[in-house]
């Protein structure tokens, strides 16, 4: 391919990573808003829900579609997908059209977060793909991190609907570069077969299990018969899967994938490593603003330091293995045990001990840690397989990446708040709690209180200056305590990590890739 062809190709890759990954955290800050114009407080999370879900049980299929059938056209009617339904949210006028239209766009949100980190594949050889890989994982760390900080932007200086339909034209440039330039590769001439059986025993699986994730705590308690039953169903149909997978002539996920210790490894290191990546990014600003006052935007502002370490990390990652041989082992040992020593002195915090610049310093050491590992496990699995298993192996990586964000959401923010109503016990006196009346009672228990203007100027004009103050800093020690056990529990889900990466083989990375036949490469215009 002519180099200019690669280059445009890539970048229209990597604006359709960022806003595909935009899309999971850029809601939040603009959900009060849209409560407030649309009502329906009751499917508060099913906005979230829906978008995680319907991207998560996309992106393995996809992956595996793309392998047979070849890249283009998928991505291409993926991102029209997730443009058009972007258009459909901002024009939404109930809660229930937007929560469709959200879960709509989830869809074409996996087709493109299934087909980015594979088309670096497709473009470049084993031994090159670091650095671009480093790219790209730089553009996840970067949307998630400015995700919230733009939504709230966007609803403040214009309206909530913007948050959609700033999608259009990034969307709409992309599906032109890509019809231009994005190659045309069919991977073979061969008739296939859809495992169908596969992919309804897989949306069966991972759907129960995403809402129990995502409901567990929040819509209903964990010890709920929903929840249990929602997650034996998921179970039972991960074990049909695997059977049908076993049988199946070309099956949707192959399992034999598996049993390349390369590709299991790194996909249980992958998994791990999410658990703490989501839980810092979700914890981090709610230490910032319940606990040392920072505003929502400006706690926003305070994670730019770990930004810049994590794209930096990443980028500088990739150079290295691109440029010294592909020592993932290496690289991936050393970057994990910098993000658990970053977690770790996060978990060390005190509302009294700790200022900015300190939270800052351990935010950039946990940023540094994960920008290192976040480029290493994809490049090695895809140096692992063939590329008729390119598509796949890659929406694996991608597929546990999404499961272990929901899994490390749900056990540390239970962690979090478990603590938290605990702690609460001892650093509230009574007589505060006995004074309020029933139905700010409840406002006194949560750390809303800590982060809601309006919370608490009732509080103060009930309590009065002493008694209030003496409630916040009730608060700020409870909620201290949460974060921090959830910070620990989040190190030691990276040091298991460690350990996990420890046992995997490097092998060169090649420094060309396998032949694919029927390759039409030609530019248009």
């Amino acid at each position: 391919m002519p180099r200019r062809q690669v280059l445009i190709t890539l970048i229209g890759v990597m604006l359709a990573l960022f806003l595909s990954s935009l899309d999971q955290t850029i809601v939040g800050t603009a959900m009060p808003r849209i409560i407030a114009d649309l009502g329906g407080f009751s499917q508060y999370t099913w906005l979230t829900t829906a978008y995680i879900v319907t991207s998560a049980v996309t992106i393995p299929i996809v992956g595996k579609l793309t392998d047979m059938y070849g890249r283009k056209y998928f991505y291409i009617v993926g991102i029209m997908i997730f443009v058009g339904f972007s258009l459909a949210c901002g024009l939404s006028q109930t809660m229930t059209q937007l929560t469709f239209f959200r879960g709509a766009q989830g869809v074409g949100a996996g087709i493109m977060m299934a087909n980015a980190f594979t088309v670096i594949g497709d473009l470049f050889p084993p031994a090159e793909r670091g650095k671009y890989q480093g790219y790209m994982a730089g553009i996840v760390g970067l949307s998630s991190v400015i995700g919230p900080t733009l939504g709230g932007w966007l609803t403040t200086s214009l309206s909530w609907h913007w948050i959609f339909f700033v999608n259009v034209p990034l969307g709409t440039l992309v599906i032109i570069l890509f019809f231009r330039f994005f190659p045309s590769i069919r991977p073979d001439n061969l008739g296939h077969t859809i495992d169908y059986a596969g992919v309804f025993a897989l949306i069966l699986f991972v759907v129960p299990l995403m809402l129990a994730l995502s409901w567990g705590g929040v819509n209903y308690a964990w010890g709920s018969s929903v929840i249990i039953g929602l997650f034996i169903f998921s179970a039972v149909m991960l074990l049909v899967f695997m059977f049908l997978e076993s049988r199946a002539k070309e099956p949707i996920l192959p399992l034999t994938l598996f049993k390349n210790s390369i590709v299991s490894i790194s996909s249980a290191a992958i998994f791990l490593t999410s658990i703490g990546m989501f839980g810092s990014i979700l914890f981090i600003p709610l230490f910032f603003q319940g606990v040392l006052g920072a505003s929502p935007i400006n706690s926003g502002n305070l994670l730019i330091p770990m930004m810049i370490g994590l794209v930096v990390s990443s980028f500088v990652a990739g150079q290295m293995l691109s440029r010294a041989g592909g020592h993932y082992r290496v690289q991936g040992l050393s970057g994990l045990t910098v993000m658990a020593v970053g977690l770790f002195f996060l978990s060390r915090m005190s509302v009294v001990n700790t200022s900015y610049g300190m939270a800052i310093v351990y935010t950039v050491i946990t940023g540094l840690g994960l920008g290192t590992t976040m480029p290493l496990f994809t490049i090695a699995v895809q140096n692992a397989v063939s590329n008729s298993q390119l598509g796949v192996a890659t929406s694996v990586t991608a597929f546990l990446r999404s499961v272990g964000g929901a899994v490390g959401l749900a056990l540390l923010g239970s962690v979090m708040n478990n603590k938290f109503a605990a702690e609460l016990v001892s650093s509230v006196p009574d007589k505060i709690i006995s004074a309020l009346p029933p139905q700010l009672a409840s406002m006194a228990d949560s750390p809303q209180a800590l982060v809601n203007p309006a919370t608490q100027n009732q509080l103060r004009d009930i309590l009065g200056p002493s008694g209030f103050d003496q409630l916040l800093y009730g608060l700020r020690q409870a909620l201290t305590s949460g974060v921090t056990e959830a910070f620990l529990i989040a190190s030691i889900f990276i040091l298991i990590g460690l350990v996990v990466t420890a046992f995997i083989k490097e092998i060169p990375l090649h420094k060309g890739g396998t032949p694919t036949p029927a390759v039409e490469n030609k530019e248009v215009g």
